[in-house]
């Protein structure tokens, strides 16, 4: 099943989508959020996306930091987001400032109102981050929408994922639906992260699969294409030492950007799973495949034996995977050292 994205459609044989997660990198700041946007851009990213949320529907003073969002210094979560939000008025901005751009702008709601307000801007697809995968009156509420659904599946196990795909069915017929592998760790290390999941999600389900990752580095995201991952989602930054909860765990534009290009390099390596022969192989094959010859000059009448045969380049005769059918023939003519032989030389 294809996802449909404005004017871009994914498949999963098809070009991968590669999403600039901006996230909350730009620190509750629209002049930063909208360089960012440039930059990615500028990279090859298909897409930027943010993080929606009103932080009195999204958690309590209570709610204790992450290990990874100790890093901003702050007392709880309440305090950390309440300096990452985003007005509506600035997504507002942000959604015309892509639009000018002519790139795709997605968002991550994190309650209901901003999902009906991401909705009312025309975005074409909601992405769903992994800590939601179960949060179903949040998922109801997207499926209402009718447009594409993008599930991060971090921290969660196959019968969740099994059980929410199941609700968004149910909801909505056809709905498009799209999976993303993802280890909900930041940073993520290789020995977390599992890309053979992957594999699995494809045979599992119909849907386009992709990789949301958390990971230092390009590295991963290149592997998960060759793997069959046609979204790939990282998080970018203008700079891994600004204050924030994400930074550290980011990669820079220029390391963006040479990630695109690996991937867009890793897409035409894959080519097809028909195998044939190239236009250069066939230049090269009479060059370095081998046909049979004689080690010594040989009369008419000679029974071939197989110690009487080489196997040499060039391809000119006789080729060497006829080599049993060679032996125990009787010459015809007259053959002289490292002469190829040829059907011809032969009685019937």
């Amino acid at each position: 099943m294809r996802l449909e994205l404005n004017h871009l459609n994914i498949d999963r044989d098809g070009r991968t989508f590669i999403i600039a997660e901006i996230g909350v990198n730009h620190n509750g700041s629209l002049i930063l959020a909208k360089k960012m946007v440039d930059k990615a851009i500028d990279a090859g990213a298909d897409a930027v996306k943010f993080q929606m949320f009103d932080t009195e529907a999204l958690t309590t003073e209570q709610a204790d930091l992450t290990e990874y969002q100790k890093r901003t210094k702050e007392k709880n979560q309440y305090d950390m987001l309440k300096k990452l939000e985003l007005s509506p008025a600035e997504f507002i901005d942000l959604k015309k400032y892509c639009d000018k751009k002519n790139t795709i702008f997605l968002a991550t709601p994190f309650d209901l109102n901003s999902v009906d307000f991401l909705n009312k801007l025309d975005m074409c697809a909601f992405k769903v981050g992994s800590g939601d995968l179960t949060n179903f009156p949040l998922l109801k509420r997207i499926v209402k929408t009718g447009k594409p659904i993008i599930l991060s599946t971090g921290m969660s196990t196959i019968s969740e994922i099994d059980q929410t795909i199941e609700y968004l069915n149910a909801l909505k017929g056809n709905l498009q639906i799209s999976v993303l592998h993802c280890t909900s760790s930041y940073p993520a290390s290789e020995q977390q992260i599992n890309l053979n999941v992957i594999r699995d999600y494809l045979k599992r389900y119909p849907f386009v699969i992709g990789y949301s990752d958390h990971s230092i580095g390009i590295h991963i995201p290149i592997a998960a294409t060759a793997l069959g991952a046609r979204i790939i989602e990282k998080h970018i930054t203008l700079d891994q030492s600004l204050p924030g909860p994400d930074h550290s765990a980011s990669i820079n534009i220029e390391e963006f950007k040479e990630m695109v290009q690996l991937v867009r390099l890793t897409e035409l390596s894959l080519g097809s799973e028909k195998k044939s022969v190239t236009e250069d192989e066939e230049r090269v094959k009479p060059l370095v495949r081998r046909s049979l010859y004689l080690k010594s000059n040989t009369p008419t009448g000679t029974v071939i034996t197989e110690n009487q045969l080489i196997t040499l380049r060039p391809l000119a005769g006789i080729e060497a995977n006829e080599f049993e059918n060679v032996i125990g023939r009787v010459l015809k003519v007259p053959k002289k050292k490292h002469a190829p032989l040829f059907w011809t030389d032969f009685y019937d």
